[in-house]
């Protein structure tokens, strides 16, 4: 069997790809990715705990944010710690369920993205469009109706996704990205007719798009309207700030997303930078989403500055 495996392993046990790190950069990599991890966490964390904690964050905006955050550490996790830990124990193997498990969180990670943040532009196309109205079209039930449709239509996308993959036989045991993912599972198997897979996963990932372009879309333009009908600046640019991070995230996601696929289809990009270009996608968003919305969002800005000199006094 391929690369040592026997025919029982065959059955559980993969071969995964892996960077090409010289042994003297293998440890610095990890420090550096476990550095990149902890931060991420560590700043997630805190906006999902201030959400939590601060009452004057609950209010819908903030009700939805909670879940970008929440999606943001879904992501990093699936991705980062076993890439890591692949490089300091060489094994270059993972386990065929736990495979599947990587690659359906990793797909509903990048679902949820454009899910959420359609629904995040939404309560601000509301916000500031029918300001008169917002409390009573934003109400508990209104919120937990948006969530929920964003989490659940991804989950059944995504689940059909890779109940359509699962079912395929599988006569390969090389995982051809450094994390698991459908593309890679797919190509476990072998004279399977792929057609059905193939149509579904570009039409869904077509529907995603489409689907979260136009909610965006029509928010944004709106709220532009009627920022230039605005007379008093001040309001105008409070308006417009309150969505800068929201686009800035959803250009960001787009343009790494744009980049990976493109590394793909270029003989000349180096294997090491295609791997890092696909990792980019799991591990820009959770760094900068938080530094994002703590730096561009007032509310969180405060609070975690009357946080801080709370402490201050405390220990003083």
């Amino acid at each position: 069997m391929e690369g040592g495996f026997s025919n029982e392993s065959f059955q559980f046990y993969l071969k995964i790809n892996h960077f090409d790190i010289p042994p003297v950069a293998k440890y610095p990599m990890f420090l550096l990715g476990v550095l990149i991890y902890l931060f991420s966490v560590f700043c997630n964390l805190t906006i999902l705990v201030l959400i939590v904690t601060q009452r004057n964050l609950h209010k819908p905006m903030f009700v939805i944010l909670f879940s970008l955050p929440l999606n943001d550490l879904m992501g990093i996790t699936v991705t980062l710690p076993r890439v890591l830990a692949d490089i300091v124990t060489l094994e270059h193997s993972v386990y065929y369920p736990t495979c599947v498990l990587q690659g359906f969180l990793l797909h509903m990670y990048g679902g949820g993205i454009l899910f959420i943040l359609a629904v995040m532009a939404f309560d601000r196309y509301v916000a500031i469009c029918k300001p008169l109205r917002y409390n009573s079209i934003m109400t508990p039930l209104t919120l937990f109706l948006l969530i929920a449709s964003a989490w659940s239509l991804d989950l059944i996308l995504i689940g059909v996704l890779f109940i359509l993959q699962v079912r395929l036989p599988r006569c390969k045991n090389f995982i051809k990205n450094i994390f698991c993912d459908n593309p890679s599972l797919v190509h476990l198997s072998c004279g399977s007719d792929l057609t059905v897979n193939n149509v579904y996963g570009l039409s869904m990932t077509a529907a995603m798009q489409v689907i979260s372009l136009s909610v965006q879309l029509f928010s944004y333009i709106h709220i532009l309207v009627a920022c230039l009908h605005h007379r008093q600046p001040d309001t105008r640019n409070k308006a417009l700030n309150t969505c800068l991070a929201q686009i800035a995230v959803f250009l960001l996601f787009e343009c790494v997303t744009t980049v990976t696929i493109l590394s793909y289809r270029f003989k000349d990009v180096s294997p090491n930078l295609q791997k890092i270009s696909g990792l980019l996608i799991f591990l820009i968003l959770p760094v900068c989403n938080p530094v994002l919305y703590g730096i561009k969002n007032k509310e969180i800005r405060k609070t975690l500055v009357a946080i801080a000199k709370k402490q201050k006094d405390v220990s003083t």
